[in-house]
């Protein structure tokens, strides 16, 4: 009888872990949920589902959410940055709203710790996957913009994006743009981009990439996505041409990479809730 009893308890264990989990990050938001079943499909993922409809996870509030925060923060910059100019604001929204952005923002409210994973997802790092972060910070904004309507949103977003909006994580020009602008300048064709390699394990890869500009002999950059690679063969190529902007780049491009991966290999994994 006592074997069969463990279980339950378990179960019950688990279950007021969770609205503990919750319950704090609400607090940390600033806002209570009246409905909770939303606040409950933002934090699923789907390797917590069993097989159950995709609809059950946050991938439908993600959608949502990721509108919502772009109406948003576009909306606190235009107000914010009243000599901007489209481009300059075009700028800040994209940094703003990318998916490390997002990422950064749910773990300084530790958002990891109330996601529902599925137990393998969870014992491969997930609650600190820059994607798995990134999607749920937005499913969340969807969650609470259904909730409480577009001024709790848009509370919940100034709250948590203001002071990265009033002082920018990272320069607002990245290497791509700044090439791109500076071959433009000279009349020159877009630069493209090659993928020449791809080494390590599939969890944890490491790209070589080319950067191809007419006239100008190919610059590489590695980083632990593409992204992060073209970002540092564009930086590269500014460097070596003598464009004072990627001096600054390419060191923010690669210490940016190496940050982020320390901080996936540095978080210990966790049981599911």
């Amino acid at each position: 009888m006592v074997g069969a009893l463990e279980p339950a308890l378990h179960d019950r264990q688990m279950s007021r872990r969770t609205a503990t989990c919750r319950r704090e990050l609400e607090t940390r938001i600033g806002y209570e949920f009246a409905d909770k079943s939303l606040l409950e499909s933002a934090l699923t993922h789907i390797s917590a589902l069993s097989g159950k409809s995709r609809a059950a996870s946050y991938q439908r509030l993600e959608f949502l959410g990721d509108h919502v925060l772009g109406l948003v923060v576009s909306d606190m910059l235009f107000r914010a940055f009243s000599k901007a100019d489209e481009g300059e604001l075009s700028r800040r929204l994209a940094d703003l709203v990318r998916k490390e952005a997002c990422a950064d923002v749910a773990r300084k409210i530790d958002l990891g710790a109330a996601i529902r994973l599925g137990a393998s997802e969870a014992n491969a790092g997930g609650r600190q996957r820059t994607a798995i972060l990134a999607d749920v910070c937005e499913a969340l904004v969807g969650a609470v913009f259904l909730d409480g309507g577009y001024a709790a949103a848009a509370g919940v977003v100034e709250q948590l994006w203001g002071e990265r909006l009033r002082t920018p994580a990272r320069p607002l020009r990245d290497p791509k743009t700044v090439l791109q602008e500076w071959a433009q300048a000279r009349g020159l064709p877009t630069p493209s981009y090659r993928e020449i390699a791809r080494t390590g394990p599939h969890h944890d890869p490491e790209f070589l990439v080319a950067v191809d500009l007419a006239e100008f002999t190919p610059a590489e950059g590695v980083g632990r996505s593409k992204r992060a690679a073209e970002q540092a063969a564009a930086a590269a190529m500014l460097t070596r041409e003598g464009v004072q902007e990627g001096v600054a780049q390419v060191q923010e491009a690669v210490q940016q990479d190496v940050q982020e991966s320390v901080r996936a290999e540095a978080t210990p994994q966790e049981a599911t809730p």
